[in-house]
């Protein structure tokens, strides 16, 4: 059956494919971004009756509330809705600016808290819905240089999970993904975002730039792939609530799960101890 999807950040990386993969499918899409020439140069060539646009800044609440009503008009309906809308600010915590952090979040989080709040209304009327928020392999194994960062993705991993509990009565289930090194625009020079080097004992490590930009271009995970797969996790009767994506993030994640449940055990009795007596 054909579903309707709502996408963020859709000029590029991870929204731009999920798009195409959606529209390869047989569904439609509404594409969003901040900037719309962006967004329909990116998907110039599978334009057509099935793909709609909406301008969207997901920091802007009234804005995402306007974009859902849009896609409504055109469309009738939301079946998945794709937080992927999201950028990178990376450095040493200490030389991040509250500024700075503040906008990051107001991107990473609130974003998609926005449009979370604007869509589940929509997705309770139909009793059916699909929330799919990109997340990050930071989102749950914290790096060198990416606490702001890291911050923001914790962030939606906690409200994912714990919003998914509300909603699922309603036929609504929140997916949260864990992309590891996927080849998109996260670290391009006009993208990321990076902390100047002030301090002076954080020096002799390098800076936050030289130690990440070496990777963008060079990352094995395919967007277009990926894409695929975010189609068929959205037909599932009962999707995973953590999609972990490609083999460098499980390399990562699963023994890192393994070191937390071993210092977990290690401590239960001391975790224990804190029982009182009534």
């Amino acid at each position: 059956m054909s579903k309707v999807w709502f996408i963020t950040g859709a000029g590029s990386g991870i929204g731009a494919a999920t798009a195409r993969a959606a529209l390869k499918a047989g569904n439609r899409v509404v594409a969003t971004g901040r900037s719309l020439d962006k967004v329909r140069n990116a998907l110039r060539d599978v334009a057509g009756e099935n793909l709609a646009f909406a301008q969207l800044d997901v920091t802007n609440e009234a804005q995402a509330k306007a974009a859902i009503e849009a896609a409504i008009a055109a469309f009738g309906r939301i079946d998945v809705l794709v937080n992927n809308a999201g950028y990178s600010l990376l450095g040493n915590f200490e030389e991040l600016s509250s500024a700075e952090i503040e906008q990051l979040i107001s991107t990473n989080f609130y974003g998609v808290m926005h449009m979370m709040r604007a869509v589940l209304p929509v997705m309770r009327k139909q009793r059916s819905g699909r929330i799919i928020n990109i997340s990050s392999l930071a989102g749950i194994v914290g790096f060198k240089h990416c606490g702001a960062y890291s911050a923001t993705k914790f962030a939606v991993e906690g409200l994912s999970a714990s919003v998914a509990h509300e909603v699922e009565p309603f036929g609504i289930k929140i997916v949260t993904v864990e992309p590891g090194f996927f080849r998109t625009d996260l670290l391009d020079a006009h993208n990321a975002k990076y902390a100047g080097s002030t301090i002076e004992d954080y020096a002799a490590e390098g800076t936050a730039e030289n130690m990440w930009s070496g990777y963008h271009g060079a990352q094995q995970g395919d967007p277009a792939k990926l894409g695929d797969v975010l189609v068929k996790i959205a037909g599932m009767d009962n999707p995973p609530k953590q999609f972990v994506a490609g083999s460098d993030a499980l390399a990562v994640v699963k023994p890192a799960l393994e070191i937390r449940l071993e210092e977990l055990l290690t401590y239960e009795a001391l975790s224990k101890s804190t029982d009182g007596s009534f």
